[in-house]
């Protein structure tokens, strides 16, 4: 874990105007700067980023977070990753962060990234010397400024090739790097042999492993790199790094089985496709997928094949769905994939399809579970319910999962309620059914003092030493719960967090929609000039009048009591004082 203090200390040092300046061009607008947002389409803008205050927020969709968290979201990069990048651009050393891959990085003593990208560098000029590789590569209809913009490269035909370029073929490094293998009788050769290197990148643009194609025939069609200490099959995408720009500007990323279809797509102008790497989709890689665009379209052939890996993709996403944002499917054609038929077909025709014939999750979902059973009959009915109950107890978006109960509940001919509770849902009845001498039950939410007091701590935390009030445990509303943490967190601090480093503690947490909130009151209420401590004090001097009145209410009624504590014998002299001075003469 990298320590909070040296987070705190980084976000002091960075200017999230810059750093967000890098990505996106602001233009300044008062106090702030504004954009269109990177995270969703808009004509005019809404992002907002405050250079006071150290963080952004978009007024479209929500968007928020300091320096840290735009680098999370916009370029796909995690946590560490995003914290190191930041504090390499201010001249900061990141702590020593002992996990088992740097304890296996540090015991084979290499930088892999720099063994990678010499042996990427390698395999690009052999490329050159191949000619039934280039000959392979037009064949498939590739310029050589596709084949350059996604490092293209060769891995010749002899055993040892990488010797020529590594002096110390037989060390850790390659091997590691997961470059080269040792035979039985301990001789080391080389993994990729008489193979197209397709070179994968990381979103820093760091190359972390390869995938070599045979040339014509042979087993495996695809060989790709090993596990290694920077290499997770399970976290990357195949052309994210070349595709990021143009999966914001078209709002779609196009998910693909193979290197060739990325590189195809590409090279007929759909530049918005990636590719998992001989592996099944994971939640990481949807988790990311999502960071980047409103609409993931997944694209399998039409055949059994291609639906079996759809249905494991639909599995996968149910979990990280989010209202919003679409998953949905494109089937090709029997005996197409995607680089066959964009070359047969053109751009324009395989996005027609994209927008035509993509059909949403749900809809697939659907249409795979009622095709299973007969809705004729009671028992198929049954089964329909039972094959989805368990699928979408898994969705995580709200509003979709109400819909998919709905729409579920209908095909089998029960009532909502039924199958929400089957699922775990609230309940999905139009209204709770009351006993006529019940009350509705008033709910308790915060009110706009608690939620200025927030809003203050946020905009300037050193105001929590003249928070003297207690926030009441009167309700799980997430204001007050939010507002509770906020002012813990504060009070417990060794050292003042400043606006952003709050923003951060909290950014993505259980209450991240009601930080959004805040954040908007703070942008847009508080415009430069604001005097935030005086609506502070405002705020907290209505709360303890409430509060004052709350204690004084059952001791006016029953009047003075030898039980009464000193606090409220004393709330009472007071209140009878000032009730004095209201009705005396001086006072009108």
């Amino acid at each position: 874990m990298i320590p909070q203090s040296f987070v705190q200390e980084l976000l002091a040092r960075v200017d999230v105007v810059d750093v967000v300046d890098r990505h996106v061009k602001l233009k300044r607008a008062g106090a702030n700067y504004v954009a269109c947002c990177p995270f969703h389409s808009e004509k005019t803008p809404s992002f907002t980023v405050s250079q006071t205050k150290q963080f952004y927020h978009c007024f479209g969709c929500g968007a928020h977070g300091t320096a840290i968290g735009f680098l999370i979201e916009y370029s796909g990069l995690n946590f560490v990753d995003a914290v190191k990048e930041l504090a390499q651009s201010v001249g900061m050393k990141v702590p020593e962060i002992r996990s088992e891959t740097a304890q296996r990085r540090t015991q084979e003593g290499e930088d892999l990234y720099g063994v990678l990208l010499k042996a990427a560098q390698f395999y690009r000029t052999q490329l050159k010397e191949a000619p039934a590789a280039i000959a392979y590569l037009k064949k498939r209809g590739l310029s050589g400024e596709i084949a350059k913009r996604f490092g293209i490269g060769y891995a010749p035909a002899g055993w040892q090739s990488l010797a020529a370029v590594f002096s110390d073929y037989d060390g850790k490094a390659l091997a590691a790097a997961g470059l080269t293998k040792a035979s039985d009788e301990g001789r080391r050769y080389d993994v990729f042999r008489e193979r197209i290197m397709f070179p994968i990148v990381d979103v820093r643009g760091n190359v972390i492993g390869f995938g070599g194609r045979v040339l014509e025939t042979g087993e495996p069609k695809y060989l790709n790199s090993p596990e290694t200490p920077v290499f997770a099959k399970g976290r990357e995408l195949y052309g994210l790094y070349q595709a990021r720009r143009a999966i914001r500007d078209a709002g779609r990323v196009v998910v693909v089985e193979g290197y060739m279809d990325v590189v195809a797509l590409a090279q007929a102008g759909i530049e918005y496709a990636v590719a998992t790497l001989g592996t099944a989709t994971t939640a990481l890689h949807v988790q990311k997928l999502l960071r980047q665009a409103d609409e993931v379209v997944f694209c399998f052939d039409g055949d059994e094949a291609g639906r079996r890996a759809a249905w494991r993709a639909l599995e996968v996403c149910l979990a990280q769905l989010q209202d919003g944002k679409q998953v949905k499917f494109l089937f090709l054609p029997d005996g197409d994939d995607p680089d066959t038929f964009v070359r047969e077909n053109g751009k324009t025709s395989f996005e027609e399809r994209l927008k035509e014939g993509s059909v949403p999750l749900s809809a697939f979902m659907r249409q795979e579970l009622c095709d299973r059973v007969d809705l004729a009959t009671m028992e198929g009915r049954a089964g329909l319910l039972e094959s989805a109950r368990p699928l979408i107890a898994q969705v995580s978006a709200s509003f979709l999962k109400e819909a998919m109960i709905h729409e579920f509940s209908k095909l089998g001919q029960v009532d909502p309620a039924t199958l929400a509770q089957k699922v775990g849902a609230k309940s999905m009845s139009s209204a709770p059914i009351r006993h006529f001498a019940e009350a509705p039950r008033k709910q308790v939410t915060a009110d706009n003092n608690e939620k200025t007091i927030l809003a203050g701590l946020i905009a300037k935390p050193e105001l929590i030493s003249q928070l003297d009030v207690e926030i009441e445990h009167r309700s799980a509303d997430d204001v007050l719960s939010l507002l509770r943490e906020v002012v813990e967190f504060l009070r417990s601090s060794s050292a003042l967090p400043s606006s952003a480093g709050l923003v951060q503690q909290f950014s993505g947490g259980p209450y991240d929609d009601c930080l959004a909130g805040t954040l908007r009151k703070i942008t847009s209420d508080w415009a430069e000039g604001f005097d935030v401590e005086a609506e502070f004090r405002d705020a907290i001097a209505q709360i303890r009048k409430k509060q004052r009145a709350q204690m004084i209410r059952p001791l006016i009624q029953h009047g003075p009591t030898e039980k009464w504590t000193a606090d409220e014998a004393a709330t009472y002299v007071q209140w009878e004082k000032s009730a004095k001075d209201v009705s005396s003469p001086k006072a009108n």
